[in-house]
């Protein structure tokens, strides 16, 4: 079972810097020097997720990201054999299973591991054997976690959209709910041997809450980052969240 004792770690999403560069159709921004700025920021990993579409992070990112860079990379994928592929090619230190759906702006849920249990364990089963740390994105829900914990993934990222929204929204009431479903499902996964993760939708508002999780081993945070970055700069933006996670983890 995970020791949790120690730093939460910060994984910074890097996608939306490729979705700046994309809508020009440029060679910048980068997000490979986004990832060097955000290692010396604090970042403890670096997360992209390559959609079927490649509306934003590209394979030649990929490619860069794996020979350059410095901090482990959590590649992001739905659950096809192009992304399998791929996955087994480079070989990242981890590769989080994400539901992805070409009309979707953002991923809008979790993995449904109870209905699709029997192929997501065949799927992931070359992925560790390969050495890559298997995580799947899943909402908080006890069923999931169990069926995660069944098949053989190590890791879970546990979704924080909705209790993002709620609190954006101030529908207070609804949004302590969510916030104890998460904790309460971060307990009983860290119970079945499995590291946890959250994230999706995370500010300076919504993080500590989540952080102060003791089970918690990661946050992984990317748009907010992104767009803060555009008022006051990405490394700052990136040390405030570091600064945030401490403090609630302290």
């Amino acid at each position: 079972m995970t020791d949790f004792a120690g730093r939460l770690r910060l994984g910074v999403n890097i996608d939306h810097v490729a979705t700046v560069r994309n809508a020009r159709g440029s060679a910048y921004p980068d997000p490979l020097r986004a990832a060097q700025i955000a290692e010396d920021a604090g970042a403890d990993g670096i997360t992209a997720h390559l959609r079927e579409d490649r509306r934003h992070i590209s394979d030649a990112d990929i490619d860069g990201l794996m020979g350059k860079l410095t901090l482990p990379l959590n590649f992001e994928m739905a659950a096809t054999d192009e992304m399998q592929a791929i996955a087994l090619r480079h070989k990242p230190h981890a590769v989080c299973i994400v539901p992805e759906k070409r009309e979707e702006r953002t991923t809008e849920g979790g993995l449904d591991v109870t209905r699709d249990e029997n192929r997501i364990a065949h799927f992931i089963a070359p992925l560790r054997d390969a050495g890559c740390r298997v995580s799947l994105f899943i909402g908080a829900d006890r069923a999931q976690v169990a069926a995660s914990a069944r098949i053989g993934a190590q890791v879970v990222e546990l979704h924080t959209g909705h209790y993002c929204d709620l609190h954006h929204e101030d529908r207070w009431a609804e949004r302590d709910d969510e916030l104890t479903r998460l904790r309460d499902m971060t307990a009983y996964a860290h119970s079945l041997g499995l590291e946890v993760h959250a994230g999706h939708g995370l500010t300076y508002d919504t993080v500590k809450p989540i952080a102060a999780f003791p089970e918690l081993v990661e946050l992984n945070i990317g748009h907010f980052l992104i767009g803060e970055a555009i008022f006051r700069g990405l490394g700052p933006s990136i040390a405030e969240m570091r600064r945030l996670m401490d403090e609630a983890r302290a």
